[in-house]
């Protein structure tokens, strides 16, 4: 397993996607959406205190479907709107706390490097890790990882931090442990919300010590 550093301040939390859709009332909804967001709302404040830059995620496309591409023709509920720019359903959930100094990046794919300036915002403010959590486990944060790893983020990605849906006979904790065994294998550290949430504040208290 990867023995990544975790340095505050070069280090962003990417929130992957907590919308209405995602988070429930929706053929897209994970089961677990609304329990979800407690945990991430903790980590999060924990990434602030510490100086941690936060960044919420939102997989909107155009109004008029013109970006839909292949995205469209495989997901239904996609092409139906429920991400759509404008829509109610594509809007962050309330739940989710949100501060002014976070950041909002939407993106019209399942990465949250493809077709934005996440790269542009990570690299312009030295951060070199990146936290991952949020909706889809196993599709929209699956796939950041994988973007981040391979532009050389290191990567620490949350076990119990994100959640998805039931896909086939596939149960969603099936899905989970699949995707989260195979990402910790070649593409990131898997540690729990908590067990992210302690290192944080050991590493910003050594900051603070050093000072």
């Amino acid at each position: 397993m990867a023995d990544y550093q975790l340095i505050p301040s070069k280090t962003a939390l990417v929130n992957v996607d907590m919308q209405n859709a995602f988070v429930e009332g929706t053929p897209l909804s994970a089961p677990g959406g609304v329990a979800l967001l407690e945990p991430v709302n903790r980590l999060a404040a924990a990434c602030r205190a510490a100086g941690i830059k936060v960044i919420h995620t939102l997989h909107v496309t155009r109004a008029d479907g013109t970006n839909l591409g292949t995205m469209g023709e495989l997901i239904e509920p996609v092409r139906a709107g429920y991400i759509k720019e404008g829509s109610e359903t594509a809007k962050l959930h309330p739940g989710v706390h949100v501060e002014k100094s976070d950041i909002l990046l939407y993106k019209p794919r399942y990465g949250s490097f493809t077709g934005t300036d996440l790269d542009l915002v990570l690299r312009g403010n030295g951060i070199d890790t990146i936290i991952v959590t949020g909706i889809c486990t196993n599709i929209c944060c699956e796939t950041t990882a994988r973007e981040a790893a391979m532009r050389d983020y290191h990567v620490f990605f949350t076990s119990d931090g994100t959640e998805t849906f039931p896909l086939g006979d596939l149960t969603v904790e099936q899905i989970k442990k699949a995707t989260i065994t195979t990402l910790g294998l070649a593409f990131a550290k898997i540690v729990s919300v908590n067990g992210l949430i302690d290192l944080i504040r050991r590493n910003s208290n050594r900051k603070v010590a050093a000072a």
